[in-house]
């Protein structure tokens, strides 16, 4: 029986992650190879926003495929392999926070552009803060500012809010990695941002 191909390339159609996982729980670590190559880049970028460690995130990514490869069984499925790889990877990153005392370390660069004009939705007493010129909203003092409003997000919180805004994952993604519904994700996103416009929206009203 001919081997499918693609029909604008003629090349073999490119395995699945659930077949390469179906392989990889044969002990076929070649399959279980191919899914480290497809994700590792992505662990890795993960881990260190938690961490803002080369060294450490990669250790963590190492933690994660490692765990991956020892519960390899336990995965039914249920969610895309993907983002089962992201919970995996974010609670190596949070263990090891947790080990340390240490929380998330989100850089005020990695915010999402327009996040100054949409965070929390609610209006701003006295001048719109949301169009003040560039040059001052990314002084040094905001982005302290901002970035002290963050490590004060308590966990739940935070995590949502990098995996959400920082990382981009959608709402449907977040809620497969973190393995809450879609629901909690909206409720603590908001929140989260909230807490992150008050905090800017006070420093504006301080100057």
């Amino acid at each position: 029986m001919a081997t499918p191909t693609t029909p604008e390339t003629g090349a073999p159609p490119p395995v699945t992650d659930e077949e390469l996982v179906t392989r990889a729980r044969a002990q076929d670590f070649g399959a279980f190879e191919q899914l480290v190559d497809r994700y590792e880049d992505k662990v890795y970028r993960l881990a260190f926003r938690f961490v803002r460690n080369e060294t450490e995130a990669k250790e963590i990514v190492q933690d994660t495929f490692l765990s991956i490869w020892r519960k390899l069984d336990t995965f039914k499925g249920d969610a895309q392999f993907g983002s089962w790889v992201y919970r995996v990877a974010a609670n190596a990153a949070l263990m090891r926070l947790r080990s340390q005392r240490r929380h998330p370390e989100v850089s005020t660069e990695e915010l999402p552009i327009d996040f100054l004009d949409t965070y929390g939705q609610i209006p701003t007493p006295g001048d719109n803060w949301a169009r003040r010129p560039d040059d001052e909203l990314q002084s040094d003092e905001l982005r302290r500012r901002i970035q002290a409003a963050v490590d004060e997000l308590p966990e739940i919180y935070r995590t949502i809010f990098l995996i959400r805004d920082v990382e981009g994952l959608s709402t449907e993604e977040t809620a497969e990695v973190l393995g809450i519904s879609i629901p909690t994700v909206k409720t603590r996103l908001h929140r989260a941002r909230l807490a992150l416009r008050e905090a800017i929206s006070k420093y504006f009203e301080q100057k």
